[in-house]
């Protein structure tokens, strides 16, 4: 798979692994659905450069019990479950609805087990109209005592092996910050054949009501995201690009709420960003990020945004 990315015809589009996108402003798995509710109520979705949708797993999954989610300072914490109506309706009943829509669709996936995750992938792999797969590797792996296929090096590269062995289309690993050390498990994805990677997921983490003095979550632990992990996802970005450099595209994903934050994650690597939690509290938060950068290439005198990714790491001696 032909990693390089390209400039395309205008200052925001691109290409990778063959495909074009009109600007790197993505939608994250989770916080956007499947794309369709905005569609038909807010925006046309053909204006974003891709739209990677709920997590998919083999069989419909009902998630957690409530209460699913928790507002933190600066963010919120989610234990959703990962709920969706299972691949095979996303491919008859979802999929046909978003191909009318101009824009790539990258369809994320899970399982319990390294077997569940293959058929996820090959039921796409035949589908029409998904571009690219995104791995959600934070799920707990039901075989080895439920750690996350994220915290393992060894589990994750076999992992990511076998579902590049399932698929001629282009794969993304979504890596968990919950690790001593994210080029551990960097390393790992990229040697098990990942054409890309996606930094941040969520970032455990638990709150607590101190009149019923017990945990807000059903769960009690939950996934951090918002404006208070952005610090945290820059760097493992700056860290990875680092390493790969315009080897290995990142896709960056973790506090981006406005144009400035989706730099702050470009200058750092990234090559394309994800909007999550933002969409929330501002459902037009993707659009603004891409009118944002494009403002700010011609302040700048940018004639393409690729001429930005990485550039902190070339330091300045004074």
């Amino acid at each position: 798979m032909e990693r390089k990315v390209k400039p395309s015809d205008s200052p925001l589009s691109f290409e990778m692994f063959g495909i074009r996108f009109k600007n790197p402003v993505w939608t994250a798995s989770g916080c956007f659905s499947y794309g369709l509710e905005v569609a038909e109520n807010l925006y046309d979705i053909s204006q974003l450069g891709a739209v990677v949708v709920k997590g998919l797993s083999f069989k419909p999954r009902q998630g957690n019990p409530p209460q699913r989610i928790a507002e933190t300072p600066c963010g919120m914490l989610n234990s959703i479950g990962l709920q969706n109506p299972g691949v095979e309706y996303f491919v008859r009943e979802i999929l046909p609805k978003l191909r009318e829509y101009d824009t790539v669709i990258i369809a994320n996936v899970f399982g319990e087990d390294r077997e569940e995750y293959v058929k996820v992938t090959e039921h796409l792999d035949r589908a029409d109209g998904v571009s690219a797969l995104e791995l959600n590797v934070s799920c707990p792996n039901v075989k080895k005592g439920g750690i996350a296929f994220g915290s393992d090096p060894e589990t994750l590269y076999s992992l990511v092996k076998s579902v590049k062995q399932a698929t001629g289309k282009p794969v993304l690993v979504k890596l968990s910050p919950n690790v001593t050390n994210i080029l551990d498990t960097a390393t790992a994805s990229v040697e098990g054949g990942a054409d890309g990677l996606v930094l941040i997921n969520t970032l455990l983490g638990m709150a607590i009501d101190v009149e019923k003095e017990q945990p807000i979550i059903g769960m009690k632990t939950g996934g951090l995201s918002g404006p208070a992990i952005l610090p945290v996802a820059v760097r493992m970005v700056y860290q990875v690009y680092e390493k790969y450099g315009a080897d290995v595209p990142i896709i960056g994903v973790g506090g981006i709420s406005d144009h400035r934050d989706g730099l702050q994650h470009i200058l750092a690597g990234a090559v394309a960003l994800q909007i999550g939690t933002a969409n929330f509290y501002d459902p037009y938060a993707p659009l603004k990020v891409i009118k944002g950068l494009e403002d700010h290439l011609k302040r700048k005198g940018y004639s393409h945004f690729l001429e930005l990714v990485g550039k902190a790491h070339k330091l300045k001696i004074n």
